[in-house]
């Protein structure tokens, strides 16, 4: 496993996405299309990218 993971919103989450992907989306930091954070490459951050993996970008670092 990496150490971190840089994630980045590539498609709107609040358009036709439903509330649970757009509160998973907040809770990953990301608020706004081209927002990019830095989170740690654990289980429960694995699991809500799984969840938005259609609205977002992953790379590992």
């Amino acid at each position: 496993m990496a150490q971190s993971l840089k994630i980045k919103l590539v498609r709107s989450a609040v358009a036709s996405v439903k509330k649970d992907q757009t509160a998973t989306c907040r809770a990953l930091g990301l608020r706004k299309i081209g927002d990019e954070v830095e989170q740690p490459d654990n289980p429960s951050i694995r699991g809500m990218i799984f969840k938005v993996k259609h609205l977002v970008t992953v790379e590992e670092n």
